[in-house]
């Protein structure tokens, strides 16, 4: 094993076993979304077969939903606090002590918590095959590249919010301030296929719209439009980029 590797293997093993002693963050990212799948499958409207859906139901449209917020409560709810408080309690200033690299430090994270969001999003799809009869991805290939796109694109917007915020505080309340309005964009309250005019156009140029839109079509069986995956890639390569550029030890 080189030198160059060592830290970042070492760093690894050591975020993963912390992220393994707050059960709390792991129930958020795995757990949750399932709930609240179960929740809304509940209903039984959302499991009645609808003509103003182009013939599906709401909750074959929430799978993919759900699937987002799991990535979306990781980054935004629990990296940033995660990397935050390292900084706000100096473990940062420590690291910078060694051979790490702050850009290690930050893939990390992003593995164990991208992890936590594909156990997550693993029983979302099963549950919801098992107990709604939700058909698997009918492009199974290009779901699972939308699916890995829209991961890193939620990773970087936490990365970016870990790498600007002084504090746990201030992490906490860009965190929020940027929670409820990906949210909304991710489809949670009101599907995004379903929303009318200029405001879905202006939602499927947001990360998560677009991502939402290409899971659906992807489920279907189609290829996911090209502009929706432009539009993923475009804000993935970009905020990872300003991610990486803006972390910092202090």
């Amino acid at each position: 094993m080189s030198t160059a590797t060592s830290p970042a293997v070492a760093m690894l093993r050591t975020e993963g076993r912390l992220m393994l002693r707050e059960p709390g963050a792991m129930f958020w990212i795995v757990f949750f979304p399932t709930i609240l799948l179960c929740v809304l499958g509940a209903i039984p409207s959302f499991r009645e077969v609808s003509d103003d859906l182009g013939g599906v139901r709401v909750i074959d449209l929430y799978v993919p939903i759900v699937v987002l917020l799991s990535a979306i409560m990781a980054s935004l709810q629990s990296m940033p606090a995660v990397i935050s408080g390292y900084r706000e309690n100096l473990v940062l200033r420590r690291y910078a002590t060694t051979p790490a690299r702050p850009t290690q430090i930050l893939m990390a994270q992003w593995v164990i918590h991208g992890a936590g969001i594909l156990a997550g999003s693993i029983l979302a799809v099963t549950v919801g095959r098992l107990v709604f009869d939700v058909s698997l991805p009918g492009s199974p290939i290009a779901y699972l590249g939308i699916f890995v796109l829209a991961v890193l694109a939620n990773l970087s917007t936490g990365g970016l919010i870990s790498g600007l915020a002084p504090s746990t505080k201030a992490s906490a309340a860009i965190g929020t301030v940027v929670f409820f309005p990906t949210m909304f964009t991710a489809g949670v309250w009101v599907p995004v296929t379903v929303l009318p005019g200029l405001l879905g156009d202006v939602i499927a140029l947001t990360p998560n719209g677009a991502a939402a839109l290409a899971l659906d079509e992807a489920a279907a069986g189609r290829m996911p439009d090209m502009l929706h995956v432009l539009v993923l890639l475009a804000w993935t390569v970009g905020l990872g980029a300003l991610a990486a550029r803006y972390f910092r030890w202090e």
